[in-house]
Formats: structure tokens, C-alpha cells, sequence
């Protein structure tokens, strides 16, 4: 049956990454092309912002892309985007099945359904309860997830604790699928490192969107006052700048690195080669950068939020969620005790490649897919 399968998705920012894209879409890149190589038909709804200049790529990875232009304004964009992606899914016939990322854009459910759509949404976290949003937007996420609960014919959860506070408070099942873990390296090209200006093993990593959600407000502070020769580099940006971002990027210390937006191979050997990732949320579903940083077997340090604690298990470096000064002497930590952190990062990947494998995720999309 699943080779019969016609999938349309969006929600993501862009298949292949670009500027600005974050952890959606490389979820989305790494499924979709899976489906696709299993013979499952996808078709992909990239968002294009007005007045941006991008090459335009019509497939990949035998995915089908189709670009759709919106306005760059945080929370319209998406907004925008999907209403549009649905009304071409809906007048040109695209997929019989829709699978729809985030929960803010369950209201197009409705529609896609009252056309005969199957309907898959996939949750990360709360949103609602995220810092980025101001109060119409979080009112308007709140108000989403109830038709999260409702609208869909399936919903998944990345993240087991959001699924069970759904069920809890709408009193219904939900499905739990988290991301995967392995990627592959093409070690030959370590040429970012040089770009950059770094030395294997001579700097922390973060890698994420600028968003008080991601807690730069507590890392750069902490590692201001350690003493290492060691850098922090800093990959990512804020996809609308904003003033937290100018406030972390206003830091005088010359040991802090911001190397702008990297994606694919290069993302990839800059994890590969850190002396450790360090993971400093407030809030976060199953990360997918902690279960690539596992899979690595990068050492890490992370918040002790429960999402993060479930992944690592007693496997990472963890310090207390918000506290500039545990993070401090965490970082110290690892700073002067090499081998228990590689001890513990060799205990992660084993976790990562057994229990968070992408076969293992696809083959669970498919049989959602299917029912």
C-alpha cells in the first residue's frame, strides 16, 4: 500500500536548508527523502519570503518542491504560507494524504478535510507557552491547540511529555514518534574549520535559532567568566531579528564566535570536532540536535528540563534550567575532566543508534501514514 501513497507537507521553512531554517526542516529532509526513497510519492511546500532571492530547485532527493512566496513577519508568514500551500493542495489534487508541521496550522485542517484530506499533524512542545510569542500570538496558540486535539485524524508528538499533557487535557490518544538520531559525515571536507578559524577539539558548539526559548542569555554570560583559551561558537541567528538577538551578539568577549547560518556537511563537522555541545533551552521538544550530538558521540552539556533528561537519560553533562551559574561550573566541569565526558558521550551514541534510529522513525510514519 505505501508505495500508493501520496503525501503533501508543510509547515517546515525549506527543503534543502537555507537561511534561517532550523530543526523542522531538517526533519523534513531527512522523512521526506526517506519516504521517497521507499516509493512513497511527497511533495513539499517550501516558504519563500517576498523580495528573497533564492535558486529555485523543483526536487530533491526525489521529494517534490513546490515554492510558495510569503511575507516576512514573524507567526504571519507561517500562517500565510499554509493557507496558501492548502488551497494549492486542495485546486491542483497534490496528495491524498497531508501532513501538517505544528500545531499552529491545525486550522487548515478543516479545510483539507472538508475535501476528502487525510489529516496528520505533528506537535513538538508547547507552544504557547514559548517566550518568542508576544500575547496575541500565545492566545492564538492556545486557542490552536484545541483544534490540534480535534481537527486532525492523527496527531504525533516528537515529544512524549507534551503527548501526555494533551491527552490529559483533551482525553484522547495521541501517537508518539521522536526524531532520529544518525547522520553521515563526509569527513574529507573539513574545510569550515579553517574558514573559521578553529582547531579540532578547541571549542564549545550551540547550534539553533537566537530565541530566548534556546537560553543564549544564560551561556553567554557563563562562559564569559570561565577562564579557557577554548571558544564558543555560536551558529544560527534569529530568522526575524530581533532585539535579543542584537543584545547576546553584543558581547566583548573575543573568544565568542558568531559564525552566522551553516547547514548540511559543514553543520555536521563543526559537531563532529567540538570539544563539547552545549544545549542550554528553557524549553524544547526531543531535540534534534542532542539526538544528533548523541549519535555522534559528541559530549554535551544540557539544561535538566525533562525533555533534555529523557533523551541523555544520565548520559550528558546537566545543569540546573535557567542558572547562568550552574552552567559556569558545568562548563568548568568539562573543562577539567576530559575522560568522563567522552565516557559518557560513547554511553549516549550507543542509546542514540539503538533507540532513535531514522529507519525505525520512517517505518512509524509509514504505518501512521497507511492506517
Amino acid at each position: 500500500m505505501k508505495q500508493n501513497l501520496r503525501i503533501a507537507a508543510f509547515g517546515f521553512r525549506h527543503i534543502p536548508y537555507k537561511e534561517g531554517s532550523a530543526g523542522s526542516d531538517k526533519f523534513a529532509l531527512e522523512l521526506y527523502s526517506r519516504l521517497a526513497q521507499k516509493g512513497i510519492l511527497v511533495t513539499a511546500y517550501n516558504r519563500v519570503y517576498d523580495h528573497e532571492e533564492v535558486k529555485i530547485i523543483n526536487s530533491l532527493d526525489s521529494i517534490k518542491l513546490i515554492n510558495i512566496r510569503t511575507v516576512k513577519k514573524s507567526g504571519f508568514d507561517s500562517l500565510l504560507h499554509s493557507f496558501k500551500a492548502t488551497f494549492h493542495i486542495i485546486f491542483n489534487n497534490t496528495a491524498d494524504i497531508v501532513h501538517i508541521h505544528n500545531g499552529g496550522n491545525s486550522i487548515f485542517a478543516l479545510p483539507l478535510r472538508l475535501f476528502r484530506k487525510k489529516v496528520i499533524v505533528s506537535q513538538d512542545g508547547i507552544d504557547w507557552k514559548r517566550n518568542k510569542w508576544k500575547w496575541y500570538g500565545k492566545i492564538y496558540l492556545l486557542f490552536s491547540s484545541i483544534l490540534t486535539a480535534y481537527l486532525p485524524n492523527k496527531v504525533i508528538f516528537d515529544n512524549i511529555f507534551s503527548k501526555e499533557l494533551f491527552e490529559s487535557k483533551f482525553k484522547r490518544k495521541f501517537n508518539f514518534i521522536p526524531y532520529g538520531s544518525e547522520i553521515n559525515i563526509e569527513q574529507k571536507d573539513e574545510s569550515i574549520l579553517n574558514r573559521l578559524k578553529l582547531e579540532k577539539g578547541e571549542y564549545f558548539l550551540f547550534v539553533g535559532r537566537f530565541i530566548p526559548d534556546k537560553g543564549l542569555q544564560y551561556l553567554i554570560p557563563a562562559f564569559e567568566r570561565i577562564k579557557t583559551e577554548k571558544k564558543l561558537v555560536l551558529v544560527g541567528g534569529s530568522p526575524n531579528p530581533s532585539l535579543f538577538e542584537k543584545q547576546i551578539m553584543s558581547t566583548k568577549d573575543k573568544r565568542i564566535q558568531f559564525a552566522g547560518y551553516i547547514y548540511g556537511n559543514d553543520t555536521n563537522i563543526l559537531m563532529k570536532n567540538a570539544y563539547a555541545y552545549i544545549q542550554p533551552s528553557d524549553i524544547e521538544g526531543l531535540s534534534p540536535v542532542i539526538l544528533t550530538i548523541m549519535g555522534l558521540g559528541i559530549p554535551l552539556i544540557c539544561s535538566d528540563i525533562r525533555e533534555n533528561v529523557f533523551l541523555v537519560n544520565d548520559n550528558a553533562v546537566i545543569f540546573k534550567k535557567s542558572s547562568t551559574k550552574d552552567l559556569e561550573d558545568k562548563i568548568n566541569f568539562a573543562l577539567n575532566n576530559f575522560e568522563i565526558i567522552n565516557q559518557l558521550a560513547s554511553k549516549a551514541k550507543v542509546r542514540a543508534l539503538r533507540d532513535f534510529s531514522w529507519e525505525t522513525v520512517t517505518n512509524q510514519y509509514i504505518k501512521i501514514f497507511s492506517e
